[in-house]
């Protein structure tokens, strides 16, 4: 399964995405408000992504730019864990390399995430969620037309 927008391929993952996801996993900027993760800990969340895919035919997509070809990114949905105060519903993420962060990308790969989730698997609600001090996610998701309705701990 691959969605398009007119700057963007939402891809399924391919092997040689692990490297440079696993850089941007790393950059600073990128994991300012999580913990920075090891190669190793990058592939174990390929690999729950790609359990997603199989699963459910859909998840965090690898995002591409079409100018340039290079991996710059995940979008995408996923079924929360049960754990989750909201649970069950699906969420929309992102995750972008930093060399990326402004150029909207992340709305463009969400706005295309969302019309998938409601028009074509018809779901009627989509969740998402971040650190208080992430503003620039809380703007993005404001703009999505999300709306907060309130903080929790997270179990993990």
């Amino acid at each position: 399964m691959q969605l398009e927008t007119e700057r963007l391929i939402l891809r399924p993952w391919q092997q040689q995405d692990r490297k440079p996801f696993a850089a941007i996993n790393a950059e600073p900027d990128v994991v300012r408000y999580l913990n920075p993760l090891t190669a190793e800990q990058s592939d174990a969340m390929l690999g729950r992504i790609d359990r997603h895919f199989e699963d459910h035919g859909w998840g965090f997509w690898a995002l591409e730019e079409k100018a340039s070809r290079q991996l710059i990114g995940m979008c995408g949905l996923a079924k929360v864990s049960p754990a989750l105060p909201f649970a069950p519903a699906v969420e929309i993420g992102w995750r972008l390399s930093a060399s990326r962060h402004g150029a909207g990308y992340a709305r463009e790969a969400a706005e295309r995430s969302l019309d998938f989730a409601f028009n074509e698997l018809k779901l009627d609600r989509i969740v998402s969620f971040t650190v208080p001090a992430n503003s620039n996610s809380w703007r993005l998701m404001r703009r999505l037309g999300m709306n907060r309705i309130g903080e929790f701990d997270h179990p993990n």
